[in-house]
């Protein structure tokens, strides 16, 4: 499927055939389980809740001529059997694309990440001053064992750099306050820069006396930079995920759209799943099958289970940080150069400003542009319930407070939710999993989790794909030989293969949890 469109619902009896494989979500891991399975000669069936989209939220939503995508996903990765995977999939459609992002703040622009130089002489005379002087009063006097992000970034910075470049984007991504917020995510996310190296570097190099990039603040692992420019499916990256799904239908895979879980229920004797599923219609169908696979939250999937698991309350407990998308249409000329620009203001709710034009020229007609305004929250709070029509007039009122574009300019809009976005790391979320896990494994073996909230990990989309295939090498091999849960983001299999993910570093790829 070249082209961007819906995928067709099925309809078929209650009583579906069995299948060697049934996976619950069409998103990047079980769309690559179902293609991988599928090349290997075993029949596979997925049940997606959207009735329209596949791809999860590496999807593009299309309103109109326009396209948009679900946060912006850059094609990279140091995964080789991952790069080779999309390239297989899509071989004739990527397009590079420059990488330009900034961030937002007091009216003024700033190179993402922070070039130290570059952001003080921004902030102006008066503002740097009262930067430096308070970067000197954290180093002469810092917390001496820092607790909260809010303390760790002070004595890194000072009070005043906190205040401006961390705490307010932090604090509307994840809803929580910097001085809940633990320590130890800042010192990953932020480790090894001092701001007196990152001027000290930046000076240098303005004179002439370096050659190497400037320093920068922010980025993980300290001074390093970022890639120039990134590959980009030319029509979104759901033209990837519905290209695997044309796919994986052409080699005899079912997909059904519109299909929520319902219940599973397990057949110990004969060591086989029955899952239940209820169409939008209130319709309900049966499968059986020999492996299960999930990318369904953890939550969704326990709460389906009719024998109840020992760990319910844990798999309750686990919580979720959502988005919603609100895209406004206006002419290309008004628009911007950059991917996105992150949002510090405190004086707007909006906390990043996707420029879809920037991913591809194919996303918009010509002569339009198509811009994401992205608001963090919960489902159920003001912003999550607020009507459509007020989201939009807010998203046309606070980019033309910005200044990126005057609110006259905007000429229509859509608004798109995003439930479960990020899986959040609070302080019980790790027994939760572990406990989830244990019991699965225990009373579950042919059930395999994958996945960003199949695992309830703030995997990148690569990293959910590793997950699909070495679950794919599992079920081919009928035993748990290789441990998704190693697959994070300092995993490099572009060496070691799939042989070496169990040998993988076995960090998170963090998000904030609260002070424990």
């Amino acid at each position: 499927m070249t082209k961007s469109q819906p995928l067709p619902l099925e309809t078929t009896s209650p009583e579906r055939d069995p299948v060697d494989v049934c996976i619950i979500g069409a998103g990047p891991a079980g769309l690559t389980a179902a293609y991988l399975l599928t090349k290997r000669g075993l029949s596979v069936r997925i049940l997606e809740q959207d009735p329209t989209y596949v791809g999860g939220i590496s999807r593009t939503v299309r309103y109109k001529d326009f396209s948009f995508d679900i946060g912006g996903h850059r094609f990279f990765s140091k995964s080789k059997e991952v790069v080779e995977l999309w390239d297989e999939i899509l071989p004739q459609d990527f397009i590079d694309r420059p990488r330009l992002s900034r961030i937002f703040y007091g009216r003024k622009y700033y190179a993402y990440p922070l070039r130290a130089f570059e952001a003080l002489t921004n902030l102006g005379l008066y503002t740097s001053a009262l930067c430096v002087l308070s970067y000197g009063l954290a180093k002469l006097r810092p917390h001496k064992d820092p607790k909260t992000f809010h303390q760790w970034v002070r004595n890194q910075f000072g009070e005043k750099l906190f205040s401006i470049f961390f705490k307010t984007y932090t604090e509307k991504v994840w809803g929580m306050d910097c001085d809940d917020i633990s320590a130890d995510w800042a010192a990953q996310r932020i480790k090894g820069l001092s701001l007196g190296h990152a001027i000290f570097d930046a000076l240098s190099r303005s004179l002439g006396l370096k050659s190497k990039p400037a320093a920068t603040l922010g980025e993980q692992g300290g001074v390093k930079t970022l890639l120039e420019s990134f590959r980009y499916p030319r029509k979104g990256p759901g033209m990837m995920w519905e290209t695997a799904a044309a796919k994986v239908q052409a080699a005899g895979g079912v997909i059904h759209m519109g299909e929520r879980l319902a219940s599973i229920a397990h057949d110990a004797e004969a060591d086989r799943f029955c899952v239940v599923s209820r169409s939008l219609d209130g319709g309900e169908f049966r499968q059986t099958c020999k492996h299960l696979i999930s990318s369904a939250p953890i939550t969704e999937l326990v709460a389906a289970l009719q024998t109840p698991l020992s760990a319910a309350p844990s798999a309750a407990a686990l919580r979720y940080r959502d988005f919603i998308t609100v895209a406004l249409i206006t002419k290309a000329g008004k628009s911007f150069p950059d991917n996105w620009i992150y949002i510090h203001d405190p004086s707007v709710k909006v906390g990043r400003i996707q420029n879809f034009l920037s991913w591809s020229p194919e996303m918009a007609p010509e002569g339009y542009a198509c811009l994401g305004l992205e608001y963090f929250c919960f489902e159920g709070d003001g912003l999550w319930t607020a009507p459509d029509d007020e989201l939009i007039a807010l998203a046309t009122r606070e980019i033309d407070q910005i200044g990126l574009i005057a609110a006259a300019d905007v000429i229509d809009a859509a608004v798109v939710r995003q439930p479960k976005a990020y899986p959040v790391y609070d302080d019980a979320y790790q027994a939760n999993v572990a406990a989830v896990r244990t019991a699965l494994d225990s009373h579950y073996p042919r059930l395999h989790l994958v996945g960003r909230n199949g695992m309830h990990k703030y995997n990148n989309q690569d990293h959910a794909m590793m997950t699909a295939m070495l679950t794919v090498e599992n079920i081919t091999l009928d035993e748990k030989r290789f441990d998704v849960w190693c697959v994070n983001e300092d995993a490099e299999y572009s060496e070691a293969g799939l042989s070496g993910a169990e040998e993988a570093l076995k960090s998170e790829r963090l998000v904030p949890r609260r002070v424990s």
